[in-house]
């Protein structure tokens, strides 16, 4: 598992008007390459009647999986641009599909890829993009007469406090970012004088809205 990487968010589109040819970029995250052709498959029955439906994606903890189409538009004027800018922007798990209805006017190669590009970039962008973190779940566990300093010290953190469990005992749901368990575990045993019992549970992501400025 990677300890962080840039994803969008599950679904979106834009589209725009560019020499009366109208193009519609539609994203979407897919995490294994038959639920990217099933999403490609769905746009291009949505659009049977478009000049084109283009394609790219990228899969995979390392972009393993890379394809792009160009759906009948020159060779590398479409697909390649699309992937070039999931690699641009890091884009992992990631499928893009844009439409074409062509306007009447010709756009040349360069016209083209700036067309696949930019309706690309404006599409992602509608979409948005976050950043998915890998963080450890930390469970610690201490009496009632701590309850209301450890909650003050743990909002006031770096830590991510989910929820506390009012039980016998009081336990705190707790998400830190990998890498820096050793620093909460210490910091956990000094402020509680060594009393809180400290249990780790299992690795799980979660996602931060990236901003586009």
């Amino acid at each position: 598992m990677l300890d962080q990487y840039f994803t969008v968010k599950p679904e979106g589109s834009d589209e725009q008007i560019i020499q009366k040819s109208r193009f519609i970029g539609y994203v979407k995250r897919v995490t294994t390459e038959e639920e990217a052709q099933q999403f490609i498959q769905s746009i291009k029955k949505k659009h049977a009647d478009a000049t084109h439906n283009c394609s790219a994606y990228m899969i995979g903890e390392h972009d393993q999986i890379q394809k792009a189409n160009d759906d009948g538009e020159p060779s590398g004027t479409a697909g390649v641009p699309i992937l070039e800018v999931l690699k641009k922007r890091q884009l992992k798990d990631t499928a893009v599909v844009i439409t074409r209805y062509f306007g009447g006017i010709k756009l040349g190669a360069g016209g083209l890829i700036r067309a696949y590009a930019g309706t690309t970039t404006l599409a992602i962008n509608t979409t948005g993009v976050v950043e998915r973190k890998r963080m450890k779940k930390f469970l610690v566990t201490v009496d009632y007469g701590q309850l209301g300093k450890l909650e003050n010290e743990l909002r006031q953190s770096k830590y991510l406090l989910e929820n506390i469990d009012y039980l016998e005992n009081v336990t705190f749901n707790i998400r830190i970012v990998t890498g820096e368990e050793s620093a909460f575990t210490e910091w956990i045993t000094e402020l509680t004088s060594g009393t809180a019992e400290i249990e780790t549970g299992e690795d799980s992501y979660i996602e931060l809205d990236v901003s586009l400025e």
